[in-house]
């Protein structure tokens, strides 16, 4: 019998990885002797860069670059040697995470540490990169990537501009005359979740300020600034992309790895599940378990179990869901492709017992599906 477990992390309670060991634990016990493979998933956001390196054996590199706020941090990235590919995930450096509630500040938390990891990736020869856009603590349209590339944004009178993204309300000039030549050369797809344009009621500033610490009216500056931010871009380049679905992904990060890195924006989760193997590891497979924090109805836009499920059912493989919780609208994950989904709850618990026991109830309820599947017909 072969299996193929991919959750995604199981939030505040396991990494991909580590939930992917728990099902294999429990798969184990029903059938000692089942072929399995343990392949972590991520849909491009929190998390993705651990299961990358999971699931590809990617080696872990370190770089020193800046937060979002400049002080110094070591950011990890992933290097496939094989295929010069690099994984760089932006919340590696200029991550949420990474700052106190206090210190979230969207007018001037600055993505300027992702170039210096896409930086460090082309000292490494890298001739692919695998971006990752999520978890973001800024709203400046990735003008601080730019500037760690080369770039120049001056204001009226010639004068760099600070950063964070308040700044670019005062951007004159948009000088990519400095920007690293091997850019010219370098392949990057960008992962995204979400579809939101850079700009107005969907986009950027409207929809992500505020958990960065943007009040209402912070709000109606920033994006007043990133407009101004792509109305200078298109008369440099020639091209308006603003509204592109995606570009707000990120505080604006995908509108600038579109226009300025030329990157293909794409679902984070079909991303990885091409990097990790997929297709070959589907066409394998007799059962396919996936599962992360929670299953409803906003998980079809993509999340990790759904990209799962669809692949899956264009192979002709059924897919388990195992969730946390599952919330309102779940059920539409049937039409799909998943052929059941679980919650992980064995009786009444709070969240803090829940998260605390997420390994055992994934080892017991995959035991337990396996016993049923192998006692079928």
């Amino acid at each position: 019998m072969h299996i193929l477990l991919c959750p995604d992390s199981y939030k505040e309670a396991l990494s991909a990885e580590s939930a992917a060991q728990a099902m294999a634990r429990g798969v184990r016990k029903a059938v000692p002797h089942a072929d399995i493979i343990c392949c972590p998933m991520a849909d491009g956001g929190e998390g993705s860069l651990e299961a990358l390196i999971a699931a590809t054996d990617a080696t872990r590199m370190n770089t020193q670059v800046q937060d979002a706020l400049g002080r110094a941090v070591n950011a990890s990235w992933g290097w496939l040697e094989a295929q010069r590919t690099a994984y760089i995930e932006l919340a590696e450096a200029s991550g949420l995470q990474q700052l106190k509630l206090a210190e979230r500040d969207a007018f001037i938390t600055s993505t300027y540490g992702v170039g210096e990891l896409l930086l460090a990736a082309l000292d490494q020869g890298a001739e692919h990169v695998l971006l990752l856009l999520g978890g973001s603590a800024t709203n400046d349209g990735g003008a601080g990537m730019l500037c760690a590339l080369g770039a120049r944004l001056l204001d009226a009178q010639g004068e760099p501009l600070p950063p964070g993204g308040a700044a670019l309300a005062r951007l004159a000039t948009l000088d990519l005359s400095g920007l690293d030549k091997r850019l010219a050369s370098l392949k990057v797809d960008a992962a995204v979740d979400v579809d939101n344009p850079l700009l107005g009621s969907q986009g950027a500033s409207a929809i992500f300020g505020p958990q960065k610490g943007a009040t209402p009216e912070q709000v109606r500056q920033l994006d007043q600034a990133l407009a101004r931010f792509a109305d200078i871009t298109a008369h440099t380049l020639g091209s308006d992309k603003r509204d592109l679905p995606g570009a707000g992904a990120a505080g604006g990060m995908g509108f600038a790895a579109h226009v300025f890195l030329e990157a293909t924006l794409r679902p984070g989760i079909e991303l990885i599940m091409d990097q990790a193997g997929m297709s070959h590891h589907l066409a394998w497979a007799d059962l396919v378990i996936t599962g992360e924090g929670r299953l409803d109805g906003q998980s079809m836009a993509g999340k990790t179990p759904i990209g799962v499920a669809r692949a899956a059912k264009r192979a002709g493989k059924p897919v388990i869901v195992l969730a946390g919780s599952l919330g309102d609208g779940w059920q539409a994950a049937y039409q799909q492709g998943v052929t059941a989904a679980f919650a992980l709850a064995d009786g009444p618990m709070g969240l803090a017992d829940a998260i605390a026991r997420t390994a055992p109830l994934l080892e017991d309820r995959c035991e337990s599906l396996l016993r049923l599947w192998v006692a079928g017909p």
